[in-house]
């Protein structure tokens, strides 16, 4: 008897543990901070860079062809000193040559085919007035490095020269330099004039 006994002795307190663990409610927070300054970011040349008519046959086919360095002038403003980063979208996510996080994509022609990729980067930066240099941060500003850099999952802020953490500022300069090349021409159908597409954008998140 005894043995008929124990399972279900068993299947009943683990019934009883069960319900003793049931909720019949779940909390829901929602939380944030309402900055009173904002900050707006402007590009030289209205952010436009044109590299005109290329020759197919001026490109690399077993190989990328890297374009001219091009360098806009990036500032952003604040109304007052703030504490804040940039973040880089990729308008034409998906059509990055190398799939590389660092690297944004071009544009696709002929419906799949990868033009090719750029890089993003910050370089000689000011934050009023004063030289600063750029960090990094790959999970939101939790921790920071030395960066120059834009990459698909990061943010880039400012910070002085002794420390890795943003500092608030009131007025930000950069050369925003780009860096893009075309995929080896082997991989790509030119038979018709094909449009370099990249387009990034760049918000301002508040720290």
């Amino acid at each position: 008897m005894s043995l008929s006994i124990k399972p279900l002795v068993a299947t009943l307190l683990l019934v009883g543990a069960t319900q003793a663990i049931a909720a019949s409610s779940v909390d829901l927070a929602v939380k944030g901070l309402i900055t009173p300054s904002s900050c707006t970011p402007t590009l030289s040349n209205g952010g436009a860079v044109d590299y005109g008519k290329l020759s197919a046959k001026d490109l690399n086919a077993d190989s990328k062809t890297p374009l001219p360095q091009q360098t806009l002038q990036l500032t952003v403003t604040c109304d007052a000193a703030t504490l804040m980063a940039l973040e880089g979208k990729d308008n034409r996510a998906g059509s990055d040559y190398a799939n590389d996080s660092m690297e944004y994509g071009l544009g696709l022609i002929n419906g799949n085919e990868k033009l090719g990729g750029m890089k993003l980067g910050l370089r000689n930066p000011v934050a009023d007035g004063v030289a600063a240099r750029v960090i990094g941060s790959d999970n939101s500003g939790n921790t920071w490095y030395v960066d120059y850099m834009f990459t698909d999952d990061n943010i880039l802020s400012v910070a002085d020269a002794s420390t890795v953490a943003p500092m608030p500022v009131q007025l930000f300069n950069a050369d925003l330099q780009i860096t893009p090349f075309i995929a080896p021409t082997n991989q790509l159908t030119l038979t018709n004039e094909a449009a370099i597409d990249g387009s990034v954008t760049l918000t301002v998140k508040y720290l």
